[in-house]
């Protein structure tokens, strides 16, 4: 594993936020050896940048360590701060075009547009039975929702933070809902002051239990809230993730009104480099 850097991130702490590797020239490696390569590093993904003719233009695959994803968030992060490139980059994603505004150990990415679509009964239904939770632990003014930001993420909000807390899903349930609608995570969601939020996000589809940060989840839920008109004034706001795995991460979202993305704010720490 030569060149796969470590990165934590959405930290300013190496014991904090999501770990991600990071290839800054995967040129050359097949997508098996990418695929390998991830599961070798054990993180929930590893960021594999292609460098092209323009230096501040990167092709990027994104590996779990069971399966390609079209986007991933916290990866994007940990890559653009460990390429050392002040100013904005451009990232061509199988999500799409993802534009990176670096500025030190922080970088800034504005999404893929988001969208979202309602989650049928039958997928609440599933979703609760494999959370283990019921209608009454639903937040009312926080729809279950399917939501897009570079890959799919079923929303779902509580209204007691003790909940949330006490997550013990049913992996191979939630597995088998999110794959069958073709989606990444489960966004879950406390709404603790208008412009703060508690998250937790399984990602069972990965072979991963839990992502302590998921920039792209937090971009799905910055447009899930944009369409449902619950942002707070300004469209910024803040999610907290990784607090109950003891790895506590910030992501400061931004949804502005009439924009197509959103973008997603926080830093990132090298660990250490692999081989």
């Amino acid at each position: 594993m030569s060149n796969v850097l470590r990165y934590a991130a959405f930290t300013t702490t190496p014991t904090g936020g999501n770990p991600a590797g990071v290839v800054l020239d995967a040129r050359g490696l097949t997508p098996e050896r990418m695929l390998a390569t991830a599961a070798e590093v054990g993180y929930s993904e590893t960021a594999f940048l292609l460098p092209g003719p323009d230096p501040r233009r990167f092709a990027v695959r994104y590996f779990s360590p069971e399966a390609e994803v079209p986007f991933c968030g916290h990866a994007t992060v940990a890559a653009a701060v460990a390429l050392g490139l002040p100013g904005a980059i451009a990232l061509d994603t199988a999500a799409g075009e993802v534009l990176v505004d670096v500025d030190g150990g922080t970088a800034t990415l504005t999404s893929v547009p988001t969208r979202t679509r309602p989650a049928p009964d039958a997928d609440v239904d599933a979703a609760l039975a494999a959370l283990r939770w019921s209608r009454a632990d639903l937040d009312p003014e926080l729809p279950v929702r399917w939501a897009f930001g570079g890959g799919w993420h079923l929303v779902v909000a509580v209204r007691d933070r003790a909940v949330l807390a006490a997550l013990d899903y049913d992996f191979p349930a939630l597995r088998a809902l999110l794959a069958g609608a073709d989606a990444l995570t489960a966004q879950l969601v406390h709404r603790r002051a208008p412009d703060l939020f508690d998250a937790r996000d399984p990602f069972p589809v990965g072979g991963v239990v839990e992502d302590p940060a998921t920039g792209a989840a937090a971009a799905a839920f910055g447009g899930y809230l944009r369409e449902l008109g619950q942002l707070p004034d300004g469209g910024r706001f803040v999610l907290h993730q990784g607090v109950d795995m003891g790895r506590p991460s910030e992501l400061v979202v931004v949804a502005e009104p009439g924009a197509p993305g959103v973008r997603v704010t926080g830093a990132a720490v090298p660990i250490d480099a692999l081989g």
